[in-house]
């Protein structure tokens, strides 16, 4: 993390009488912040006119502040920090009496809440008192500050966080980026704060809205800077879910704390992974040259998570120097002196990135992003040269179902066919998907979606993903072409859904976003240029006026139908006409092999490039059919009579054997 911004956290003890002096200052920021210029006179003493005036004292002594964390931010470099310029707090189940949601709600309408949502009060902890300065908020303060608090909780066991929140100055749908939801009717007025108030409610199991990755990022600082530094390893700090410890903890960290991570040294602690978190898909990138990144990295390599060290940077070093200058011959000396020239002067651990996968334990030390970029795509040049590779990176591709769809993600990725993506599968893996899927027994259960982005960074750590693991629905379709990251240049469509399959294509259309399909049956590639036919029916017209909505509510027999009508049934394989009417009775599913999702995977990736790069590819349907094209009549061999099976000399009839020293033997013909 590349932030300007110095944290200090401390647990205040449970005794009203014994509250430290930080817990003083933070009041005083507090009520200073919320009187904002006589906005809410209720924060201010008696001290001070009626006229706005902010002089005076500005008390905010909350019973909410005994037991609880308080987390306030200064801006500081080397040392030196300044006066504390944000503050949220957190609440543990501990001192869940004193919750400021449930003396809002009173506490028969708090608990049935909780009991409604199936919360069990002990795992409920409430954020509150969210304040940033006014100079701070425009730097996005209250983004880190909100992110280490929902970090905390998490990390501290919290299965959900509860809180009251103004609704004025949009704070409700700050909050909501976080995923936090409101609970319907209890938004009321209140005098104090003079504005509508509402009660929000977040699920830790969902992530962090849009933030998720920098929550992460923030629990690794909670947990092995801010807790672990000041003497709570992970045991004690969840004591905090209880009944407070006696003496109460009390303690101001200021971070970061840890010296810089520097030349050649190896990590010293190297231990196994714990249990894997099935919702972490996303690489953390630490840069070593980053002072913040740099404390970061260190920290994690304290933690005892890493399993693994891939540090081949010396040997990428190599790649690079010899990819720039392919005509030039390098001796030892010669590449020694080429290194030092591209490290300028710095160590090879601090050089490039270092991307953490949390799913696998490994800590993966690579190029930065446009050198790397540029080896792992030397070998497309060619073929692909380098201005169509900055052209193709620039480009943002979807991929609804990760099932068929997975080999057309990787083989995207690969290939350098896009820099950004936007995968969508509500699917998780199961067992009879490995007949056809890239993947381990390890990661059985984890969410499509979730599998193919971890995929896919683990080739590229600098790819710009995003993922949909609810799938496209009626609430994400237009998220998933316009939002997040930016709309997408093309659709990569393999799902088995007949709703998804129409809905999509209608939004591609009125957007003008390009549709490639493999049909995984005869090598069928389906193109659908909306980008250049605006008024092009869908399916090329297979399904008449059938709308999305005409799809929902289908038996399985109807949609087993419909899905043959959208990839013209009479010129399916024979093969899969044959299982159609087994489905259900003896086949469990679709049939599918592996060879032809890779070449599905690979078809793909040839039409998406042509239409990126404004190459030829028109709309239609196109079938390479590999039974047919690897077919006996088909043998191109050099010296082989056209139709001649290898091994048969020349006039042999099909079926015998070759003449030898041996007596032929005559073979059955084939049917």
């Amino acid at each position: 993390m590349d932030s300007p911004w110095i944290f200090t956290a401390f647990r205040a003890p449970a005794d009203p009488d014994a509250a430290p002096e930080a817990l003083q200052e933070i009041r005083r920021l507090r009520a200073r912040i919320l009187f904002d210029q006589g906005r809410r006179p209720a924060f201010r003493s008696h001290a001070g006119d009626d006229s706005g005036d902010d002089s005076g004292d500005h008390p905010d002594a909350q019973p909410q502040d005994h037991g609880a964390w308080h987390f306030a931010a200064r801006r500081g470099r080397d040392g030196v920090h300044g006066p504390p310029l944000g503050y949220v707090r957190l609440l543990t189940p501990a001192t869940a009496s004193l919750y400021q949601s449930r003396e809002f709600l009173g506490t028969a309408r708090y608990d049935e809440l909780l009991r409604a949502e199936r919360l069990a009060p002990e795992s409920v902890f409430e954020h509150s008192r969210l304040v940033v300065e006014h100079r701070a908020r425009k730097l996005g303060l209250g983004l880190h500050l909100n992110a280490l608090a929902v970090a905390a909780a998490h990390e501290l066991g919290a299965a959900a966080m509860i809180g009251t929140s103004g609704t004025a100055d949009g704070q409700d749908r700050f909050h909501a980026r976080f995923g936090f939801h409101p609970v319907p009717g209890t938004r009321r007025y209140v005098e104090q704060y003079t504005e509508d108030v509402v009660i929000l409610l977040h699920r830790s199991a969902e992530g962090a809205g849009e933030h998720t990755a920098l929550v992460d990022d923030y629990r690794l600082l909670f947990r092995y800077d801010l807790l672990e530094d000041a003497g709570l390893d992970e045991v004690s700090g969840l004591l905090s879910l209880g009944a407070p410890a006696e003496p109460e903890p009390s303690f101001s960290i200021p971070v970061p704390v840890r010296g810089p991570v520097s030349g050649h040294a190896p990590p010293r602690r190297l231990t196994a992974i714990g249990p894997s978190d099935p919702h972490r898909w996303k690489p953390l990138l630490f840069q070593p040259a980053k002072h913040d990144d740099r404390v970061a990295l260190a920290a994690l390599l304290n933690t005892g998570a890493v399993r693994e060290v891939a540090d081949t940077i010396e040997a990428q070093l190599e790649e690079l120097i010899r990819a720039r200058d392919p005509g030039r011959t390098f001796d030892h000396e010669a590449m020694a002196a080429a290194r030092r020239d591209q490290l300028e002067g710095g160590q090879p651990w601090d050089y490039g990135t270092w991307a953490w996968y949390p799913w696998s334990g490994r800590l993966v030390h690579v190029l930065p992003r446009e050198e790397f970029r540029l080896v792992r795509t030397d070998r497309n040049r060619g073929k692909i040269d380098r201005p169509e590779q900055r052209r193709l990176l620039d480009k943002r591709i979807g991929v609804i179902g990760l099932s068929v769809g997975n080999s057309a993600a990787l083989t995207l990725a690969q290939e350098g066919v896009a820099g950004a993506f936007k995968l969508a599968d509500f699917d998780t893996l199961s067992v009879s998907n490995l007949n056809r899927l890239r993947a381990g027994l390890h990661q059985i259960g984890v969410n499509k979606a979730v599998l193919a982005a971890r995929q896919m960074f683990e080739i590229d750590p600098y790819l710009d993903i995003e993922i949909f693991p609810g799938g496209l629905t009626e609430e994400t379709v237009k998220e998933f072409f316009l939002g997040g990251h930016g709309p997408i240049d093309l659709l990569v469509e393999e799902c088995d859904t007949p709703w998804v399959k129409l809905a999509a294509r209608e939004a591609a259309r009125d957007l003008g976003v390009p549709v490639v399909m493999d049909a995984n049956d005869r090598g069928l590639l389906d193109v659908e240029r909306f980008d250049r036919e605006p008024h092009r029916p869908l399916l090329h017209g297979l399904l008449g006026a059938l709308t999305p909505e005409d799809c929902l509510d289908l038996t399985f027999a109807e949609r087993v139908d419909l899905i043959l009508a959208m990839v013209d049934g009479d010129r399916i394989s024979p093969a899969l006409a044959a299982s159609i009417p087994k489905i259900g009775r003896t086949l469990s599913s679709w049939p599918q092999l592996a060879s032809g999702v890779a070449l599905g995977g690979a078809l793909v990736t040839e039409a998406a490039r042509r239409i990126l790069l404004g190459g030829p590819c028109a709309s239609g349907r196109f079938y390479i059919d590999l039974e047919e094209l690897i077919a006996p009549d088909r043998n191109q061999a050099p010296g082989r009579a056209p139709g001649q099976v290898p091994g048969q000399a020349p006039g042999q009839a099909p079926g015998q054997a070759p003449c030898s020293d041996q007596a032929a033997v005559s073979l059955p013909s084939a049917p």
